[in-house]
Formats: C-alpha cells, sequence, structure tokens
C-alpha cells in the first residue's frame, strides 16, 4: 500500500482529500478546486506522522479516529485508517450504547495482528472504583481486548471528581495490566480542570475542546503549559470550533477562500492550526467516512505550515463569531442563576443536533436531564449569565431552542 501511496495512488489519494472535509461541501469543479487538489499533491509522506504523548514515552499519530459512528458497519474505513497511519482510536463505553466498542471488537476479533499497532481509547462515565471496574471489563470484552492503552474518566466537570480512591484504582489497573496510562476527558471548566490535574501527578492524558478559537485564550495557554510540564498528554477534541449557533460570514468565506488557494480546504486549517501547537499530541476527529478520513489525514501529511497572516485571518474569524461558539466555562455562567441549569452541556447537545446533525444523540443526552431542569429552561433569567458570557452568548434564546428542539426530537424518537 504504501509503495501505491507514493506513486498513482498516493496522488489521487491527496486530491481526492482535498476536495473533502468535515463540515465543508465543495463544488466538483471550477479552478478553487483545482488549486486545492493542486496544492493537497504537494504533500511528501504516505503516513500521518507520530507525536510524542506527554511524558509517557508513547508515540501516537497526530490525527485520532473518534468512535462515535456505526462502526460495526465501517469495518473497511479501520483497515485503511491503519494504512494512512491513524492508529489512534477513540472510543467510549456509552458511544452507540455500546456498538462503537463492539464495532472495533469485532475488527480485533477479525484480525488479531493489528491490536498492537493500535493506541486504543476508551472511556467510563462512572467515578466511583467499583463502577469504573465493572465498565472497564465490559469495554475489554467488547474490544476483545485484554488491556487498552489509555483509560478516561469521561466529562470531567470539576477536578473533585477524581479522588485517592480513584487514584489508588488507576494504579491497581496498571499494575493488573488492564491499562496503560490513565487520564480523563473534558468539555466543561477545562482550564481549571487541566491546572489542577497537573498538581496531582499521576494523570497521564487529557482530552479537551481546543481549537483556532481557545487556543490563544491565556487561561487555555497556561493550562496547556501547566500540562506540558506536568508530563501529560494532551488531545485536542471539537477543532473545527463550530458552535451552536449557525453563522455565514464574510470572513467565513474569505477563510474558505483562502485556503482553497493554499491548497487546502477551510476544515482542513483549522486542523493545521491546532497542530501549529507542538505540545498537542493528537486531534480527535469523528470521521464516520473515507472521504472524511482522508481529507482529514491529508492535512496532517502535508507539512506545509500556516503563515502569521493565516492565524491571523482565523483570529478575525473567531472574534467576528465569538457569540456563536460555547467555550465551555460553565462556571463563569451557571454560577449566575437562581436555580440550576446546566447550560455548557445544553449547548454541547445543541451542538451535537446543529452541528453533527446527531439528532437522536442530542435528544437522548437532553432526557437524561431531571424533568424539573428540563422545564425550567424556558422560565429562568438568563441575563446576569449573559452579562458574564466571555463571548456575549445569546444564552436565554439558546436555552429556549434547545427545550423546544431538543424536546421535539425526543418525543418524535
Amino acid at each position: 500500500m504504501k509503495a501505491e501511496i507514493k506513486h498513482a495512488g498516493r496522488r489521487h489519494f491527496l486530491k481526492t482529500a482535498a476536495t473533502a472535509g468535515a463540515g465543508l461541501l465543495l463544488s466538483t469543479g471550477g479552478p478553487a478546486v483545482g488549486r486545492a487538489r493542486a496544492g493537497a499533491a504537494e504533500s511528501g509522506a504516505g503516513t500521518v506522522p507520530t507525536r510524542p504523548f506527554g511524558g509517557s514515552g508513547v508515540q501516537v499519530s497526530m490525527l485520532s479516529l473518534g468512535g462515535m459512528f456505526d462502526i460495526p458497519s465501517n469495518q473497511l474505513l479501520l483497515k485503511q485508517a491503519l494504512r494512512w497511519g491513524v492508529t489512534y482510536w477513540d472510543t467510549a463505553d456509552c458511544y452507540g450504547g455500546g456498538r462503537s466498542e463492539k464495532g472495533i471488537g469485532k475488527f480485533f476479533k477479525r484480525y488479531p495482528e493489528k491490536r498492537s499497532q493500535v493506541f486504543l481509547v476508551t472511556k467510563s462515565d462512572r467515578r466511583d472504583p467499583k463502577g469504573m471496574t465493572r465498565l472497564l471489563e465490559r469495554s475489554l470484552e467488547r474490544l476483545q481486548t485484554d488491556y487498552v492503552d489509555l483509560y478516561f474518566i469521561h466529562g470531567v466537570r470539576r477536578i473533585g471528581e477524581l479522588t485517592d480512591a480513584t487514584r489508588a484504582w488507576a494504579e491497581e489497573a496498571k499494575k493488573a495490566g488492564r491499562i496503560r496510562l490513565f487520564g480523563f476527558s473534558t468539555h466543561s471548566n477545562m482550564e481549571a480542570c487541566m491546572l489542577a490535574a497537573a498538581g496531582l501527578g499521576w494523570i497521564d492524558g487529557i482530552m479537551m475542546k481546543y481549537n483556532y478559537r481557545l487556543m490563544h485564550e491565556p487561561e487555555m495557554k497556561a493550562a496547556v503549559k501547566a500540562c506540558v510540564a506536568a508530563g501529560i498528554g494532551l488531545t485536542a477534541m471539537k477543532t473545527q470550533g463550530g458552535g451552536v449557533v449557525t453563522a455565514a460570514t464574510e470572513s467565513e468565506l474569505r477563510v474558505a477562500g483562502r485556503f482553497l488557494k493554499k491548497g487546502y480546504t477551510g476544515p482542513q486549517a483549522k486542523l493545521k492550526a491546532v497542530w501549529e501547537n507542538p505540545h498537542i499530541a493528537s486531534i480527535c476527529s469523528q470521521m464516520p467516512s473515507l472521504d472524511i478520513l482522508m481529507a482529514n489525514a491529508a492535512a496532517a501529511m502535508n507539512t506545509t505550515r500556516l503563515s502569521a497572516a493565516d492565524m491571523h485571518l482565523l483570529r478575525r474569524l473567531d472574534r467576528e463569531t465569538a457569540a456563536t461558539f460555547c467555550a465551555g466555562c460553565a462556571d463563569i455562567c451557571e454560577s449566575c442563576l437562581s436555580e440550576p441549569v446546566p447550560v455548557a452541556d445544553i449547548m454541547r447537545y445543541l451542538m451535537y443536533r446543529r452541528n453533527y446533525g446527531d439528532a437522536r444523540r442530542a435528544a437522548a443526552h437532553f432526557a437524561r436531564l431531571p424533568l424539573d431542569v428540563r422545564r425550567r429552561l424556558t422560565t429562568t433569567d438568563y441575563r446576569p449569565a449573559e452579562d458574564k458570557c466571555p463571548r456575549r452568548m445569546p444564552i436565554g434564546r439558546l436555552m429556549a431552542e434547545a427545550a423546544r428542539e431538543l424536546g421535539e426530537t425526543g418525543t418524535r424518537s
């Protein structure tokens, strides 16, 4: 396969990939697309490069396959991911009601020799040691393996969710050979969680929201610096910086046009912006189709650096569309409300529906909220939260839209 990629196969792969990108559809012809194909074809590598995962001594592919899609029905995609060097695979016990883990297990059962090539990550929704043990054993059974390379506690909002009992459990699981590394993922209050984790001394890896919007924020820069000093491996997610409010601006069009002229799409450029930080070990991306896998792999293989002007344009795009993106700073907005509402979580559910097109998943998460929380979404006064929001998001309007869109979806489902 490598020989094919070095010749006609590689050229076709990169040309095709330049026209595909998560969240962006391109026309099939015209000079802009032709230049994009030609530019991507200049990439010289045949597989996705690797980076060190913190201080673990492990090298991981700088592009990670996010497992939130129908993996059992997409076995060819897994095989192709390995061929292109996408060897970091991410899943969770809850993805697809377990189908994600089972799909990866189906692949390993058929190709057991491939297991050693994969840096395998799964996650636990439980925090207590007994529950974590039960979920880990179930995950290992589903995944058809006797160990995972990295085990995450899923969706940590505050570092207090990790206790001395958590540390003892992780150490025991490592000794037993069930996990190699341990850490957590976080969508809310990420910077505070990362800074605190850096002081614990026993966290190996963190997955957090990180993109062209967040990477320049002083709080995020300080959190990344602390984690790097502590030897914590960092995986970026939500790297496209898409928000819960649809916004088609002149800047978005300028971004797309500029990068097409340079040989890659806007979504590819946003990935490359994240990779500009050498301390980000990998980007976790949902790649449910070969087109998206090709596009993202091509971006990773293309060694062209973004210029200062490119980065400036992305920062300008962020400024002009700041109110469309929830940065996950939940403690700021939620602490202002007279009654508790999980604003950041609901923003994430809206994103699943509007950006990922996954209405069923969004509705399922929304339905798990207590009934009294769902009822108060449209009666709570969000003005104090909107006044404090660093990105000036229309929180009240979005909560009302969530109550309508996610509740209706759940009823239809």
